[in-house]
């Protein structure tokens, strides 16, 4: 990943994994490893169908602690891609904390026996394919005998709609009521948009638009017109959508900022905050290593974000980790002009990492060891929960 993140060549990497595979047919480790480095070089397909290969030679996968091991998480994740799952590699990295790494599928048996553990977390997302598991691992975990760290059923409210309907009513908290459709019923909005307000009831022009399941702004679209909603049915095939108002949320300086916040046992940490002329912000899209503007933006809002932002929303954030309750967990949210906290997405398996060139970005280490050092003060306290 950090390769990749730089912008090494992953071919060799890749070629050798491959190898190593090759010659052992039961070599479930480059398996897994192989499935990565074909996901890091974007052939997603083909690495989906290798991880399930790994997953099907041993669904158990040990990645040991690198300064001696003082606790033991087993960590239950679900086949798919890098977004799928919490990123826990990256919260433990360099410390102390050896994962045991269970994979479950609807496909094969469950085991009678996992590996030895000191607390375990669920790692799996939420998406419509993990529901029937995140359900049947509420009953599996049920009275387990080690601490077990973001249950199952209040990962499963995570879809966008449920968010939706799980942040209701908050006062300071902007979202955007969020509905599923299907592609008739969109193909429908777009040819008679005076059907929007019976599905829609908040709904205006412009809208949000995606397909179900999809993430990092893939096939995302704000749509303006009526027109502009059957233009985008004819180069996105998908069969099911979600469907939300559009919300200005532009800063006084003319630029779209977007925080990712994780609460670790209900207190908030930033992990970065990217600025884009774009409404559709992402961090590796918004020109960050090319503006130094924007990185001292990040630098201030992370060296104040305690005193600033944390404070500004306290009590939403309260209420916000009080109704979504997973000790772990991540947020992508701006700030409205009127000054309410808008809220795009909740989900465990955002990624969160260290990664970023300390020369260029020298303010984010201190920021992301802090959210390093609670989230494993978080694995300790659960273990004191024995």
């Amino acid at each position: 990943m950090r390769r990749a993140f730089q912008k090494q060549d992953m071919a060799p990497v890749a070629q050798a994994l491959l190898a190593r595979a090759e010659s052992d047919g039961q070599d479930a480790n480059a398996f897994l490893d192989f499935s990565t480095a074909l996901q890091l070089t974007g052939d997603r397909d083909v690495a989906m169908n290798v991880q399930a290969e790994a997953v099907r030679i041993r669904p158990h996968y040990t990645l040991a602690a690198r300064q001696g091991e003082m606790l033991r998480l087993l960590v239950i994740m679900g086949l798919g891609d890098l977004m799928a799952n919490t990123p826990i590699e990256f919260l433990v990295e360099d410390g102390d904390v050896t994962l045991e790494m269970l994979y479950v599928t609807a496909d094969a048996p469950w085991p009678d026996v996992v590996p030895d553990h000191d607390v375990m977390m669920v790692c799996m997302g939420e998406n419509d394919a993990n529901q029937p598991l995140l359900a049947r691992l509420s009953e599996w975990i049920a009275g387990w005998p080690r601490p077990v760290i973001n249950g199952p059923e209040r990962i499963a409210v995570l879809s966008r709609d449920g968010v939706c309907n799980a942040l209701a009513g908050i006062a300071g908290v902007e979202m955007p009521q969020t509905v599923r459709l299907a592609r008739a019923q969109v193909e429908g909005l777009a040819a008679a948009p005076d059907t929007l307000r019976h599905l829609l009831p908040d709904g205006a022009f412009p809208l949000i638009v995606r397909p179900l399941g999809s993430h990092a702004g893939h096939d995302l679209d704000k749509i303006d017109t009526p027109a502009d909603l059957a233009a985008y049915l004819q180069r996105v095939p998908a069969e099911r959508f979600y469907l939300s108002r559009f919300v200005d949320y532009r800063g006084a300086n003319g630029l779209f900022g977007k925080y990712r916040v994780v609460l670790i046992e209900g207190r908030p940490y930033l992990a970065h905050f990217a600025s884009s002329e774009h409404w559709m912000v992402h961090y590796l899209n918004a020109g960050m290593a090319e503006s130094a503007a924007k990185r001292d933006l990040e630098a201030d809002a992370m060296a104040r974000f305690d005193a600033t932002f944390a404070q500004r929303h306290q009590a939403a954030l309260a209420e916000i980790d009080r109704r979504i309750g997973l000790p772990y967990v991540g947020m992508d949210c701006a700030e409205t002009p009127d000054g309410r906290l808008l809220v795009f997405e909740v989900d465990n398996a955002m990624i969160v990492h260290a990664m970023d060139d300390e020369a260029l970005y020298p303010y984010k280490k201190p920021a992301m060891r802090k959210i390093f050092t609670a989230f494993r003060q978080l694995l300790e306290n659960a273990r004191g929960r024995k």
